[in-house]
């Protein structure tokens, strides 16, 4: 399947409470999503807690992915950072170390204008040299991308995709029919918001990039694969299926609620990176009846 199609998997980064990073745990999180088949790997993306990262640590993950799953399956890699030169140095780490593609959000303290997000891009598309996913992602960089910046930025030789967030309205069809009357053919729409996953694909969208994924990649891949064929009865199933750990990363946030799926299905008890707190005791049997219940309706 083509890059920035299908399923792409965002596992956690396991680290330390300084930051460095659990190769050993990493490298089975990511062996666990290529032997489920997934798609692709989405590493170092906000699930995996890239910006409490120094270089150092991430170069470390990249490192970890390719020696574990390179050349198994496609590693696109997050490259965020607050200086343009700093993310024109991840990336350069990312090609050097064999990554597959290149995931860049436009992060700032500053807000940032549209000429200011384009420069960043075309100066860290530059320095990779891999084909690039535009990551819209306002709800953390309160930046939002407007279809024509989209469309400017790709214009550029290797931007490849976009990962959408949920359309406010959810009317998916007409937003990637927008976004693809305005871009090359071949360019990639996806979406994250993974409660909204379902309703994406079975819109068209190219890819759904899946927080999910990184801890339950076979019962995600159920749910892309069957809206993939366009089967509406299955994917109402699973879908349904996914609903309460849908209601807790709403609730919630995703983020905290993955480090408590990874220690309930035995891959680790891992702390978020702090100032981030786990689920309060009280959420982690509302965790696990979640996952029971996906469980034994999805039969993973």
């Amino acid at each position: 399947m083509p890059l920035f199609h299908g399923l792409s998997a965002f596992p956690i980064t396991p680290t330390d409470a300084s930051g460095n990073v659990d190769t050993g745990a990493l490298a089975t999180l990511l062996a666990r999503i290529q032997a489920a088949g997934a798609d692709s790997i989405g590493l170092l993306g906000s699930t995996g807690a890239y910006a409490f990262l120094s270089r150092g640590e991430r170069r470390r993950a990249v490192e970890t992915a390719m020696s574990a799953v390179g050349g198994k399956i496609p590693v696109i890699v997050g490259v965020g950072a607050l200086r343009t030169d700093e993310a024109q140095a991840l990336a350069r780490n990312a090609r050097e170390l064999g990554a597959n593609g290149l995931l860049l959000a436009p992060v700032s303290y500053t807000p940032l204008t549209d000429d200011e997000v384009y420069e960043h891009f075309a100066a860290v598309a530059d320095a990779g040299q891999l084909p690039l996913c535009i990551y819209n992602n306002p709800g953390t960089t309160k930046f939002t991308f407007s279809v024509e910046l989209i469309a400017r930025l790709a214009k550029l030789g290797t931007v490849k995709a976009v990962k959408m967030p949920l359309p406010a309205n959810g009317d998916f069809a007409e937003e990637i029919g927008s976004l693809r009357s305005v871009t090359p053919d071949g360019f990639a729409v996806g979406y994250s918001g993974d409660w909204g996953a379902a309703d994406a694909l079975l819109a068209g969208a190219d890819g759904w990039y899946s927080v999910v994924a990184g801890l339950l990649p076979a019962e995600a891949l159920k749910l892309t694969r069957a809206a993939q064929a366009g089967d509406t009865k299955d994917v109402g199933r699973i879908n349904d299926a996914f609903a309460p750990l849908w209601a807790l990363f709403k609730e919630f946030g995703s983020f905290r609620v993955m480090y408590t799926i990874a220690d309930l299905i035995g891959l680790g008890r891992f702390a978020p990176p702090r100032p981030v707190l786990g689920l309060p005791e009280a959420a982690r049997g509302r965790v696990r009846e979640a996952l029971e219940s996906l469980g034994a309706a999805v039969g993973c």
